[in-house]
């Protein structure tokens, strides 16, 4: 089997598990009365989206890990190669890799899961504290760097400069784990913030996939293309019922799973660098949210844009949720294209 066929097999299973769920999971979540509840200080019109079930990011946890799951055993089954031939130093531990970011994602899709579950089924808006979700978040974190270090995928591409590794002495292995946790944790919760109206995290996300199957054909990783593929039919088949108006929500179950996966596949192509430009929208969505509080704080009240993240200012302008989530998917389409040119030319 071409690792063609793995990726399409694997995007379809994803694709069809998580919609398929929808007819099971969304009715589930509305018996439970698992709804949104609308805060005050988001847009007043997102009202009434008072109710709408929540936590429907299950579906497609459950539609990618699945699509995962059947797309490599498959593969390797039928002879494919799931390793990189990126270099050879890291032959063999690229599978390590794959199955680590499943459980980075799952770990961060558990948080959330906790953090919703609180909100919804006890009654407290805020759910997690601040210090709870940002705990639990680097425990999982760190569990996934110390697997990367103990498994020795501590080199990392830089465009233009060639490899880089992090085992050379203690120095480097500080900047190591001090790095990964900062790109993972900052990643993680930037996908978290972009998820703030009807189809965006999923669309954007997208993008995102798209990127890492196009890396898997330049690097010769089919593995990341069978993760990639499953991302993208998770998504997608998401979107079947969160494209605006949302039948349901994602949560924090969903997009820290997906923060987690979108981390995760940055660093399987050992250049995790890259996702300032692959999460282009991810950056600005977290940036905006840092600039309008630290502005709102200098200057006691004033603030830069109609409201954070980024999104809302330009809701607050006037534009749909639809129109949002295709001009913010184009944007992020942008920074990804410009990824894989610096991943293709800097090798050169």
């Amino acid at each position: 089997m071409s690792s063609t066929v793995a990726i399409i097999i694997s995007a379809v299973i994803a694709f069809g598990v998580t919609a398929a769920l929808g007819f099971i999971i969304i009715p589930w979540l509305r018996k439970l009365k698992f709804g949104q509840t609308i805060l005050d200080i988001g847009p007043s019109w997102h009202k009434s989206k008072q109710g709408t079930p929540n936590m429907g990011g299950i579906m497609f946890a459950i539609g990618i890990i699945v699509a995962v799951a059947v797309g490599l055993l498959t593969f390797a089954l039928t002879g494919g190669k799931i390793e990189s031939d990126y270099a050879s130093v890291l032959e063999g531990r690229d599978l390590v890799l794959l199955i680590a970011g499943i459980c980075l994602a799952l770990g961060c899709g558990v948080v959330g899961f906790t953090d919703d579950f609180i909100k919804i089924k006890m009654k407290r808006n805020e759910g997690l504290s601040a210090k709870q979700k940002t705990l639990g978040q680097l425990l999982v974190t760190v569990g996934y760097v110390l697997t990367l270090w103990l498994s020795h995928n501590t080199v990392w591409y830089i465009p233009f400069l060639g490899s880089v590794n992090f085992e050379k002495n203690i120095l480097t292995a500080v900047i190591f784990w001090l790095l990964s946790i900062f790109i993972i944790y900052g990643t993680v919760n930037s996908v978290n913030l972009t998820d703030g109206i009807d189809g965006l995290c999923s669309s954007v996300t997208a993008t995102v996939a798209v990127t890492f199957i196009i890396s898997s054909a330049m690097l010769k990783f089919a593995g990341l293309g069978i993760v990639a593929g499953a991302l993208l039919g998770g998504v997608c088949g998401f979107l079947c019922w969160n494209w605006n108006p949302a039948k349901t929500f994602m949560g924090d179950t969903g997009s820290l799973f997906l923060g987690g996966m979108v981390a995760s596949l940055g660093f399987a192509i050992k250049c995790p660098i890259l996702l300032l430009f692959i999460g282009i929208v991810y950056v600005c969505e977290t940036m905006s949210d840092i600039i309008q509080i630290g502005y709102f704080k200098l200057t006691h009240g004033k603030r830069i844009f109609k409201m954070a993240p980024i999104h809302h200012h330009f809701e607050m302008c006037g534009w749909k949720e639809k129109k949002i989530c295709v001009i913010f998917s184009l944007v992020n389409a942008l920074g990804c294209a410009a990824a894989l040119l610096l991943l293709y030319f800097g090798q050169k």
